[in-house]
């Protein structure tokens, strides 16, 4: 005779769930349990139940040639399967998994790819919006549990099933009250999804493999709403039929840190909760103690963000949720009555304190932990141990480190976060990236996010530790770049993350490359990448010195060419063009290599100030240039930009070298005042219908003054002398002042003396 078999139906992350799970295994003892999970990574179950693994986990599965297909099966401490498999493990007890295979869930080829809008999986059916309203039968299929709860005067699944489950502290024999709850609501079901019911199928022929070889009891953990179709009645010829043409695939199993936040989010089984932090809390607490000790985190988290809280008001707030509770006809409070409760008593009616703790509270800041025991990706593997040499600890939410790169290990997580920037894994972003490099210091935002460990398999194919692998990613970048500026950011990041040999091969194909072109803008693209690793290479102790002499020769190809790339530009490649002049006059400003290079670009800018042919716009750049250089001196400037200026020269013309001497450096107007003379006779001569197409120039130009630097240049142009506070000084002060000065100081004396 097969052995009995008792279906626990689940909801999957519930608390309540677990526990109630943990106490009928422990009264049912079975002989073996079967769990809803890929049945081909049951091997990996033992693992789980490790002492050292640190939920929230994931279960990580990918093809062995595909490792972008990646599919996770988080599970957290609340998990019902987690502690199915710890009690288990414990007891001696056979555990398996007995869901499809992980091939199941590969995408098919697009000939054969599935139109059904129903053939995606649903897991414990979460809702998912459908473009029309759904009828009553697909609503039950995509959310038994909303169905039941609007049947029972409640507006979503979440607070039926906490209230029934998580938080009723006497729900009897609620896995049975359940399974005939689901049963109802399948009741006249006919067609299902084909996945689904293959899923089915297969946990049916499942089941009944070990009830024909199991010497007691067999306990199945599932989803609820497929526990009225495992018990059923189903001819095992009908669902091996389902089964025919199983896709086949080699597929890759481990590990991977999860985190909270993320159990928020559908995954795996389909399934996420609302509230993580709140449903660890149910889990941990006593349940006579879950609202004191809710409103006492909730307490702290705000004490510890600086605000007042006294003892009073957490008894007040405690009072009101359990008052809302009653109200409501629930049998205990949940989070929403003790948020709304917060608010009021804690938070003085203002939601936006609420809010500065609610995702520490509600989604939490746990990252799982996953032993070293434990096989894992290479890179993962290599992380883990960098991660414990760098003393850096994942968390979910984001976190603020301040390095200083001259300190042995300022300058080893700095690479360690550069390296996995390299490869695409952007834990840590720089909040200052381009200021602080001079100084030896970065700061960084760091906040770990699980897609990381799918990101890190998938550059697998570059190498099986994070160095090799950021170093084989960027030689690949390198060999894909289209330009010579691409390329030198790329050697920059090299140098950046410390990977020598990816530096010299990238400086090497720069060189190359370089002789390849004449295209004056590919060159001075490059400038910029490279200039800063000239310049801040020694705060990473970087040997730059190999790039000065590649610098050289490319800033002077860039000089030569200059000139003629600047003639016959529209006002798009125009405005492209200055860009790439700036940036290259920076680059060279800043790289500081000698004479020649700036007396070959100097030259350079002075052709094309002085060339008739060139663009309008990058002339009044290139003269600007010269002008902040002393390159060129006031005098000439005036000159020069009365000549542009004149009516003899056509408004766009005009307009166009206006924007460009003056755009970025609109000050100059406040301290020149043969400029500021200049232009504001070129602004008088123009017609109204003239001045108001340039405006937008005017504007782009003069709005970078701030608003006392705008009066300032008013009180210039209209020759009223400001005083340093601003303040317009009274004709003749000079003269006058003194005598009023007298006459205050004798009354103030007077005074002091008749007061004494």
């Amino acid at each position: 005779m097969p052995a009995p078999v008792e279906y626990f139906g689940i909801r999957h992350h519930g608390p309540g769930s677990a526990r109630r799970l943990v106490e009928a295994l422990e009264a049912l003892r079975p002989a073996e349990l079967l769990i809803e999970g890929p049945s081909d990574l049951s091997d990996q179950l033992p693992l789980l139940a490790a002492e050292e693994m640190v939920p929230p986990v994931a279960l990580l599965a990918y093809p062995k040639e595909m490792p972008e297909q990646a599919f996770f099966w988080p599970f957290a401490v609340f998990s019902p399967e987690y502690q199915a498999v710890r009690w288990a493990v414990r007891a001696g007890v056979p555990v398996r998994f007995i869901d499809l295979p992980v091939a199941w869930r590969l995408p098919p080829p697009p000939a054969e790819a599935e139109t059904d809008p129903d053939s995606a999986e649903t897991g414990d059916a979460t809702a998912q919006a459908e473009p029309a309203p759904p009828s009553l039968s697909q609503r039950i299929a995509r959310d038994p549990i909303g169905v039941l709860a609007q049947a029972a005067g409640y507006e979503d699944g979440e607070s039926w099933w906490r209230d029934v489950i998580e938080e009723n502290p006497d729900p009897g024999p609620i896995f049975a009250a359940v399974a005939d709850a689901m049963a109802a609501l399948r009741e006249g079901e006919t067609d299902l999804p084909s996945l689904e019911a293959a899923r089915e199928a297969h946990m049916r022929l499942e089941i009944a493999r070990s009830a024909k070889s199991a010497e007691g009891p067999v306990a199945v953990v599932c989803g609820a709403w497929h526990v009225p179709a495992l018990r059923a009645k189903h001819a095992a010829r009908d669902d091996r039929a389902l089964l025919v043409g199983a896709p086949k695939a080699k597929v890759t199993a481990t590990w991977a840190p999860w985190t909270s936040p993320r159990l928020a989010f559908a995954s795996g089984y389909g399934a996420g909760v609302a509230a993580p932090g709140w449903c660890r809390h149910l889990w941990e607490t006593p349940p006579a103690e879950q609202v004191s000790r809710w409103v006492a985190k909730i307490a702290r988290a705000l004490r510890e963000e600086g605000q007042l809280v006294s003892t009073a008001s957490l008894i007040e707030a405690e009072r009101l949720a359990t008052a809302l509770a009653a109200v409501r006809g629930r049998p205990a409070p949940g989070f929403e009555e003790l948020r709304e409760a917060v608010v009021s008593c804690l938070c003085f009616g203002d939601p936006i304190l609420w809010r500065i703790v609610e995702d520490r509270l509600l989604l939490g800041n746990d990252v799982g932990e996953i032993p070293e025991t434990v096989p894992a990706a290479p890179l993962l593997e290599d992380l883990q141990r960098q991660q414990k040499k760098a003393r850096l600890k994942p968390e979910a939410l984001e976190r603020e480190l301040a390095l200083d790169l001259r300190s042995d290990s300022g300058l080893f997580r700095s690479t360690l976060l550069h390296r996995l920037r390299a490869l695409g894994v952007h834990w840590g972003r720089l909040t200052d990236a381009g200021k602080s490099r001079g100084t030896f210091r970065e700061r960084w935002v760091l906040a770990w996010q699980p897609e990381f460990a799918v990101e890190l398999v998938e550059n697998l194919v570059h190498g099986t530790t994070i160095e090799t692998a950021a170093a084989g990613r960027l030689a690949k970048e390198m060999d894909d770049a289209e330009t010579l500026g691409q390329l030198a950011d790329l050697v920059f990041a090299a140098m950046t993350a410390q990977l020598d040999g990816a530096a010299e091969a990238g400086i090497v194909r720069l060189g190359d490359r370089a002789a390849e072109t004449s295209d004056c803008l590919e060159l001075l693209g490059a400038l910029p990448g490279l200039a800063e690793v000239i310049r801040y290479g020694k705060a990473r102790q970087t040997d730059a010195g190999q790039l000065t002499g590649l610098f050289v020769r490319i800033g002077t190809q860039g000089a030569l060419a200059l000139h003629y790339a600047a003639r016959k530009l529209d006002a798009e490649a125009a405005r492209g063009f200055t860009s790439a002049l700036k940036a290259t006059d920076g680059a060279i400003r800043l790289a500081e290599i000698g004479e020649e290079l700036s007396e070959s670009w100097t030259t350079a800018l002075r052709r094309v100030a002085d060339d008739k042919q060139a663009a309008r716009l990058v002339m009044g750049a290139a003269a600007r240039l010269l002008y902040e250089a002393d390159a060129m001196g006031p005098e000439e400037a005036v000159v020069l930009l009365g000549r542009m200026l004149s009516p003899g020269t056509a408004p766009a013309d005009a307009a166009a070298f206006f924007e460009g001497f003056f755009e970025g450096s609109g000050q100059r107007l406040l301290y020149d005042a043969g400029l500021r003379g200049t232009v504001d006779a070129w602004m008088v001569s123009l017609d109204a219908e003239t001045f108001t197409e340039y405006l937008p120039v005017f504007r782009r130009v003069l709005s970078e003054l701030d608003r006392t630097e705008r009066k300032r240049l008013l009180d210039a142009l209209f020759g009223r002398q400001a005083s340093g506070t601003g303040r317009v000084l009274a004709e003749h002060a000079e003269t006058t002042w003194p005598a009023h000065f007298a006459a205050l100081t004798k009354i103030l004396r007077t005074g002091a003396t008749h007061g004494g």
